[in-house]
């Protein structure tokens, strides 16, 4: 297993260890805002319950006072009659049974005035009798809250005022208090839930909190709001007294809103900050196989610098000695191949110029250089006119180690026995494109980007340095494009090059 399957392998692997974190964090994510969410409209549920409880309590202590008052105003009118009686029948019977009666209102205010208001009588009050004589202005206004009753005292016609007991007036107090407290319960629990509490016709609102006031009082903003709290949580229903059916509307808290959308909000965050950092440490690795490419070929041509020397020199040493035959001539033409290759080394560590080459010639000449260098059982095809001429600017030396090595890579696959075929089409107006195809034992689809890695290699020797170089002389010192353009298991391949014409 080389490299690159086991990174592609690791890859594979931290993936799916993302993707457990991701759908682990998103499912207890949503498993706490269920449940956030739960508690909320069970708070929600408690709370309508009180607020029911009270409205109950209101109507109670509402039709109490009502009775009270009525008591009260029984008992004036009994206080009255038996004043009236009192002073009327003088001492010619037992009168306890009356005096028990009026001095059994011990705490109902009560003033009697003649015609010309002054007052004649008074009890229970709270001002002072001897310097108050008429009733008058605000105190005329603070007893009349309530019809006064006609008296008969002798024979003056009077009328009798009255006002609300202290136990009286301290119940009702109570009563405003619990009222008031019944709508401040909304505000109260507004605090982290917004309310709005209307009448079944949903139009009417009777309390809200959390919301604009000057917002809820816009019908079209009401009704967006009650839609959209709706379709958030199911509004509960409640029964008022008086009201009959109402209807409790709320949305889900700020917290709970946060939580639910901070997963997504924490993978983003994250996501930028790996594609940063995959971007940063992309470009330095890139920056740093740069130097090492540099350095390996500019390493390797001066390596190569001083064997090449010395069998020029040997090569001559043997013409002088009168020995020129067909070996010599070879070893003359491998000494070529091998300046050639010194250039090329010399070309990838620096950045190289580029002339207008004319296309056809370096292909013929790769190609009659490689007919006898590599098996015999290989037939090359060359589907281009080879009179013809076609400039692309280009570094031949580079160029053609390309095509070396894609047809030294074919004959590999086709284990020293096949076709090699290459075409050539100036059809396209910015390129020139070479196919360079085979009929070997083909590349999975899956490998069609792998095989230009650095290290990569199907065979058992070899550095898998080949198709690497290629690329990296197509992109990076032609600007130009290199692809598996298809590949079929067991019947071949085709490499596509893309030159630029200008």
């Amino acid at each position: 297993m080389n490299i690159y399957t086991k990174r592609q392998r690791w890859k594979w692997v931290l993936f799916l260890f993302a993707i457990i974190i991701v759908a682990t964090t998103l499912i207890y994510s949503d498993f706490l805002v269920k449940k956030i969410a739960a508690e909320e409209r069970a708070k929600i549920k408690v709370w309508a319950e009180a607020i029911q409880k009270k409205a109950s309590l209101v109507k109670y202590t509402e039709e109490l006072f009502e009775k009270l008052k009525d008591e009260e105003r029984k008992k004036i009118e009994i206080w009255a009659e038996a004043t009236q009686h009192l002073i009327t029948t003088g001492f010619t019977e037992d009168l306890t049974f009356y005096t028990k009666i009026i001095q059994g209102n011990t705490n109902i205010p009560v003033v009697v005035i003649d015609e010309k208001n002054n007052i004649t009588q008074s009890r229970n009050v709270d001002f002072n009798q001897d310097s108050v004589k008429t009733l008058s202005n605000t105190l005329l206004k603070e007893y009349s809250v309530y019809k006064p009753i006609d008296v008969n005292f002798g024979q003056n016609k009077q009328l009798l005022y009255y006002k609300d007991s202290k136990l009286f007036t301290e119940l009702k107090n109570v009563l405003n208090d619990l009222i008031k407290s019944f709508i401040s319960e909304v505000v109260e629990n507004s605090a982290s839930v917004p309310v709005i509490i209307t009448d079944s016709s949903r139009q009417k609102v009777f309390a809200y909190g959390n919301i604009d006031s000057l917002k809820i009082k816009d019908s079209l903003f009401l009704a967006k709001t009650l839609s959209n709290m709706e379709s958030q949580n199911q509004p509960i229903e409640i029964l008022l007294s008086d009201e009959g059916k109402n209807y409790i509307f709320y949305e889900n808290s700020a917290i709970l809103i946060r939580l639910r959308y901070f997963p997504y909000i924490q993978f983003g965050i994250i996501g930028i900050f790996l594609l940063i950092a995959y971007i940063l440490f992309s470009t330095s690795r890139n920056s740093e196989q740069n130097q090492v490419w540099a350095g390996m070929a500019k390493e390797t041509a001066h390596q190569l610098g001083t064997p090449l020397s010395s069998l020029m020199a040997w090569v001559e040493l043997l013409k002088l000695k009168g020995i020129k035959d067909d070996t010599t001539t070879e070893i003359e033409k491998d000494i070529a191949r091998l300046e050639i290759i010194t250039q090329r080394f010399s070309k990838i560590g620096s950045i190289p110029k580029l002339e207008e080459e004319d296309l056809i010639i370096v292909l013929k000449d790769t190609i009659e250089y490689l007919r006898t260098r590599i098996s015999k059982k290989i037939n090359f095809v060359t589907n281009f006119n080879t009179s013809q001429q076609l400039i692309v600017p280009m570094s031949k030396y580079l160029f053609d180690w390309v095509i070396e090595n894609l047809c030294k890579n074919a004959a590999d696959s086709m284990g020293g026995s096949g076709t090699i075929t290459i075409d050539v089409n100036d059809e396209n107006p910015l390129y020139v494109i070479i196919d360079v195809s085979d009929t070997g034992k083909g590349i999975a689809k899956s490998k069609f980007k792998t095989i230009f890695n650095p290290g990569y290699t199907s065979k058992q020797r070899g550095w898998g340095l080949g198709l690497s170089l290629s690329e990296r002389i197509i992109k990076k010192n032609h600007s130009g494009k290199i692809f598996v353009k298809h590949s079929v298991i067991d019947k071949g391949t085709t490499i596509r090059i893309m030159l630029k014409k200008k």
